[in-house]
């Protein structure tokens, strides 16, 4: 099947940011009192909004993070963008093949629109995505594992979800993408390939994706 739409997460799938923002979230939550080491992060937060972490520290310790959280969160990773981030391997060429076959795609992110914007950015991707090609679970209220976000970006695109095709490097994004109805390819370049089983196809290399779209 041609799609008619590839919708790309942003964090561990264009741009490698996971590493750097889940080693500082473990950090400014052990510092805050909530214990947290880099792998409990990545299995606990990696592919959702922010409001996963609040959720889940208030479930855990029946405490709320503090007022500023966001924000000095935020701060902290842009921080660390601005010196270290850099794009997925070999993902500008996914990118400039699908602009040559024709094939529409934008990104959709339980990021904030500001952290995809610095991302994309620093990493020198941002010329690749005109701004009505950039969706963020800010735009629905509801991040992954719940379909909304995936959804919001094909009627924005004026695209089916049965066309739709989503990469995908979470677990929740892997779910959100099958409650969407859109065929999903897991990048399990940091996740283990069993956590993405529910993906039509996985992969661990970019260079591979645009075999599988074909």
């Amino acid at each position: 099947m041609r799609y008619e739409l590839v919708i790309f997460d942003n964090d561990g799938v264009l741009v490698d940011s996971e590493p750097i923002s889940n080693r500082i979230l473990a950090d400014y939550l052990t510092e805050l009192g909530h214990p947290t080491t880099y792998e409990e992060s990545i299995r606990d937060y990696m592919g959702a909004a922010v409001h996963r972490i609040h959720d889940l520290v208030r479930e855990r310790s029946g405490q709320t993070l503090p007022a500023d959280f966001n924000e000095t969160f935020h701060a902290k990773v842009f921080d660390a963008f601005h010196r270290d981030l850099q794009p997925v391997a070999e993902v500008s060429t996914v990118l400039d093949e699908l602009v040559e076959r024709e094939i529409p795609y934008c990104v959709a992110s339980s990021g904030s629109h500001e952290r995809i914007r610095v991302a994309l950015r620093t990493t020198r991707l941002y010329p690749y995505f005109t701004e009505e090609r950039i969706f963020s679970a800010q735009d629905v209220g509801r991040g992954k594992p719940e379909p909304d976000l995936f959804l919001y970006a094909a009627k924005s695109m004026g695209v089916s979800p049965e066309r739709c095709a989503v990469i995908e490097d979470s677990p929740l994004g892997v779910q959100a993408a099958v409650a969407a109805g859109m065929d999903v390819y897991g990048f399990a370049a940091m996740t283990p390939t069993a956590e993405l089983a529910g993906a039509n196809a996985v992969f661990t290399d970019m260079s591979q994706l645009s075999r599988l779209l074909a």
